[in-house]
């Protein structure tokens, strides 16, 4: 396929990690084919016919490795009337089937969750088991959405491996997501437990593995328990990379300490020219202060020189902070204060000052709360309890409090039943400051009928959840106020909105090869041929496309989408921050008809990195040859759907 032509497929994952394996062992490979006994002897592994190993196996493990690497064909559709603030928030609730939903995710946010908490059925018999659909996970989804929810007894004979299945292909998917500095947290109870550390053990690494928490459910025992009183769960910890993860503290720094410095943008980079390459460090940073950036792009500069033969650019950095010049002076004497790879500053936390910070050992204390506490902030909210067994707020808000704060962490659930994370994340934002922004993903699992959520409306667990977030968010803002942040000259609002996505084929259209059967072949295949001239199907709107787009080619969802007028003609603009690219990545989205070499050139003049238009757009064949042409001169990218 043209690589200038959207397909409406996610990130090929195989593809991605072919290609890595070739930059780092190009003569492992031989006609475009991996020779595996090759990659394994350059790694110390040689073939020894042994194949009595130690390894962890269940039937159909392969098959859902193979089931999570596949391509999605689905995309995210924004639902403007169910969310809250939808063009100011950060934060993001999508409805569907988390396993597709990862997929989509990979582009737009590999490598950039900070943490990940998951509460995923504990598998006690009674819990919704997802049934992924090899051949056609969209098909099966459709299905889902329409069934009430399912059980996994312990007299089927795949009882593990079932629950098994289920969680092997997240796990690889979410641990692409995870910052090298990330961390997941997973509860689970002793019915799985076991299966999951070494499940992890393989996804996320045993040398990863941080600790297995246990998590104090109930004050009380049972006593109704048939052997012994259980009051125990657990929390298995893996971090992405174990030597970048601090330590996780109960502790809270005081706002002298925080690593976080208020700035104002525009002004810490307004000396940095257009064009300007920066070389980032090994850490991803450059230290702040009056300091030189080498670059290749001479003629882009400002008080450009030369020493010892290098082109050397010097910047002024200038910005606000809300703490006093003596301590940052004493930032910089220390190495502390960097300029990160979006243009923002942050002070880093010493290591004296991290040593001081008491790590967690076990989550018996009161401060993580338990299920009666978690039943009882369901019917402060509602006035009655619709979930049974949720976690308590106290519980992800402290595991996400234990985190040294960095400015706009995202907080991954895609578990995320009755939005425990969204209401903790809010919560925390509003008492220290802070900015974190979640992503909650939730399958429309259809409430039972005689249930108490489905008698007061609620017809699946997603209605539940939003609702339960516009609540939270109002109740905070009550408690809190709209404002936060330590100077009052630098308060900001507090945002208790959210995005709402739900999972649905792509919105373009893809070529149907089934076989034609029948009378009427002729007749079909030139009706399916037709129906192929409109590259987008005829009931999906433009913003459809747009995000669809943005999430195709690796623009998160909360970057804000523009409008603009181009010839009197409605175009998307969307502007975004690039890693290891100083200054904005400008992205023109052009849905419109009959469109000209002449509203090419008016885009253009945007300086756009890329313009994304419908072939089927253009006027004619020339209209389109000539965008080539004119977007090619000035090195524009065109992409087409």
């Amino acid at each position: 396929m043209d690589k200038n032509i959207l397909d409406g497929l996610s990130m090929d994952l195989e593809n991605s990690n072919m290609e890595k394996l070739k930059t780092v062992f190009p003569e492992c490979f031989s006609e475009g084919k991996l020779d595996i006994d090759k990659l394994l002897s350059l790694c110390g592994e040689y073939i020894d016919n042994d194949f009595e190993k130690y390894k962890f196996e269940w039937k159909g493990k392969s098959e859902c490795l193979h089931l999570a690497q596949k391509r999605s064909t689905g995309t995210l559709r924004p639902c403007r009337e169910e969310s809250v603030n939808f063009d100011d928030t950060n934060n993001v609730y999508i409805e569907g089937d988390n396993l597709e939903v990862l997929k989509l995710l990979q582009t737009a946010y590999y490598n950039k969750v900070k943490m990940i908490y998951i509460d995923p059925p504990y598998n006690t018999g009674n819990d919704f088991v997802y049934e992924d659909d090899f051949a056609d996970p969209m098909a099966r989804y459709k299905e889902i959405t329409e069934q009430t929810t399912k059980s996994n007894p312990e007299t089927m004979g795949r009882f593990h491996t079932n629950w098994l299945n289920m969680m092997y292909p997240r796990l690889r998917l979410a641990a692409n997501l995870l910052r090298d500095d990330g961390v997941i947290f997973i509860s689970i109870d002793d019915n799985e437990v076991f299966n999951l550390k070494k499940v992890c053990d393989e996804v996320f690494g045993e040398e990863n593995f941080i600790d297995c928490l246990h998590w104090k459910k109930k004050k009380q025992p049972s006593f109704l328990a048939k052997h012994t009183a259980k009051l125990m769960e657990y929390v298995l910890v893996y971090g992405k990379n174990a030597d970048q993860l601090e330590k996780l503290s109960i502790e809270t720094l005081s706002d002298a300490t925080k690593k976080v410095i208020n700035i104002s943008n525009q002004e810490c980079v307004r000396h940095f020219s257009k064009g300007v390459r920066v070389k980032i460090g090994e850490n991803g940073i450059i230290k702040a202060g009056r300091y030189k950036i080498k670059t290749m792009e001479v003629e882009y500069l400002q008080d450009v020189y030369y020493e010892n033969g290098v082109t050397i650019n010097e910047v002024d950095v200038v910005s606000k902070f809300s703490v006093s010049q003596e301590k940052i002076d004493q930032f910089i004497k220390d190495n502390l204060l960097f300029i990160t790879e979006n243009s923002g500053l942050r002070r880093d936390v010493s290591e004296e000052e991290k040593k001081k910070r008491k790590s967690i050992t076990d989550l018996l204390l009161s401060e993580y709360g338990d299920n009666q506490e978690s039943d009882n902030e369901q019917k402060d909210l509602f006035g009655n309890k619709y979930f049974d067994y949720t976690k308590p707020v106290k519980l992800v808000y402290n595991l996400t409090k234990s985190l040294i704060y960095n400015e706009d962490d995202i907080i991954l659930d895609f578990f995320s039943g009755s939005a425990t994370t969204a209401h903790a994340v809010m919560q925390l934002n509003a008492e220290d400051g802070g900015n974190r922004r979640f992503i909650c993903v939730q399958l429309p699992e259809l409430c039972d009928e005689k249930s108490e959520a489905y008698k007061a409306g609620y017809k699946n667990i997603c209605e539940i959840g939003k609702e339960r977030i516009r609540r939270a968010g109002k109740k905070i803002i009550e408690e809190k106020g709209d404002q936060i942040g330590i100077d009052d000259e630098e308060k900001k609002p507090l945002d208790i909105g959210f995005k709402v996505f739900k999972l649905d084929t792509s919105n373009l259209r893809i070529w149907d090869n089934t076989p034609i059967t029948g009378d009427n072949q002729i007749e079909m295949f030139t009706e399916r041929m037709n129906s192929m001239i409109d590259s987008i199907k005829d009931d999906r709107t433009d913003m459809d496309v747009v995000y669809e787009v943005m999430l195709k080619m690796g623009v998160p969802l909360d970057v804000p989408v523009q409008y603009i007028g181009v010839n009197e003609k409605v175009v998307y603009k969307v502007v975004y921050k690039v890693v290891h690219i100083v200054g904005d990545f400008l992205l023109m989205i052009a849905l419109f008809d009959n469109i000209t070499a002449e509203d090419i050139e008016a885009i253009a003049e945007y300086a756009p990195a890329k313009i994304i238009c419908a072939e089927h757009g253009f006027a004619d064949d020339s209209a389109l040859s000539n965008a080539h042409y004119i977007l090619k001169d000035r090195q524009i990218e065109l992409k087409l759907i």
